[in-house]
């Protein structure tokens, strides 16, 4: 009886904390109807066993199954304002490029600004998140080593051949690719892989294709949509990586999975590995690439 009567007390408590811009933002309880724009937002306060909270979400939110019957109130572009302000919520979860935060704010609701674009910012974001939700810091510092550990056993896992290895990793057929400061760069860094993008080009800049020519990346990870828009690029058809075929091509929800820097980093550092391991055992022993096909 005592333990749940101190729970209610500390979900009753207004706690302060800071966003993306360094502006404090009070939290007088713990929220229990919250509206996320953000799909990485949105699998954290899952992550944090909250998810029953959720009242309304980006279009783009799909993880886990559960919040697929999860009402849309439209995206980061292009929000519904009165959808949102007729569900009542107590938090409202966006990213800080989010259109229409300033609007919701001056109409009286409780805006929570938060991004994460790296490693660090989903560390942070995890924890503000569990403090903005009265989530008791035990548990969520608890969860968090949880996700480092699996983490560090993706890592672990590289064959000493697969380390040696150079990436290209693309995000969108534009083609975008994820550069060594992003958040999936840098888990290839913790890797020991290389990246053919610098962090000089930003986190996710747009490539021009003939620098992938030039640079001869080892092996290509891709989502589905880019896969053939690849082969009508000039000269890619005579990379190594796509002769060779050590061609990932990732199905929408892992691609989901992947380009998510949230609660689910750690599957998307077991992806990677295994996409690279597969390509390293196509080293013979002479040190020549054989097809292994496109693997899934």
């Amino acid at each position: 009886m005592f333990a749940l009567w101190l729970a209610g007390l500390h979900s009753a408590q207004a706690v302060t904390v800071l966003d993306d811009r360094q502006q404090k933002v009070q939290i007088a309880h713990a929220p229990q109807r919250i509206v996320s724009l953000l799909p990485s937002l949105t699998e954290t306060v899952c992550a944090l066993n909250q998810c029953h909270k959720l009242v309304g979400l980006d279009r783009y939110s799909n993880w886990p199954e559960s919040v697929k019957s999860v009402p849309r109130v439209g995206g980061g572009l292009d929000p519904n304002i009165e959808s949102i302000v007729a569900l009542k919520p107590d938090l409202v979860l966006l990213a800080g490029s989010t259109r229409g935060a300033d609007r919701l704010q001056a109409l009286g609701l409780t805006v929570l600004r938060l991004e994460p674009n790296n490693h660090a910012d989903a560390q942070r974001v995890w924890r503000t998140v569990g403090q903005a939700l009265h989530v008791p810091m035990v548990d969520s510092e608890r969860a968090w080593q949880n996700i480092q550990a699996d983490m560090q056993a993706a890592v672990q896992s590289l064959s000493p051949a697969a380390r040696g290895q150079r990436v290209y990793l693309e995000v969108s057929p534009a083609p975008y690719g994820a550069s060594e400061s992003s958040f999936m760069g840098e888990t290839l860094s913790r890797m020991g892989v290389g990246n053919i993008l610098p962090a000089s080009m930003g986190p996710f800049p747009q490539v021009n294709p003939e620098w992938v020519v030039r640079s001869q990346p080892d092996v290509i990870m891709a989502g589905d949509s880019s896969r053939a828009s690849m082969l009508q690029r000039p000269g890619w058809s005579g990379l190594a990586a796509m002769q060779g075929q050590r061609l990932c091509v990732l199905k929408p929800s892992e691609s989901d999975m992947l380009m998510r820097a949230g609660p689910r980093m750690a599957e998307g550092a077991w992806l990677m590995a295994g996409c690279l391991n597969r390509a390293a055992a196509t080293l013979d022993a002479a040190g020549n690439k054989t097809p292994i096909g496109v693997p899934r």
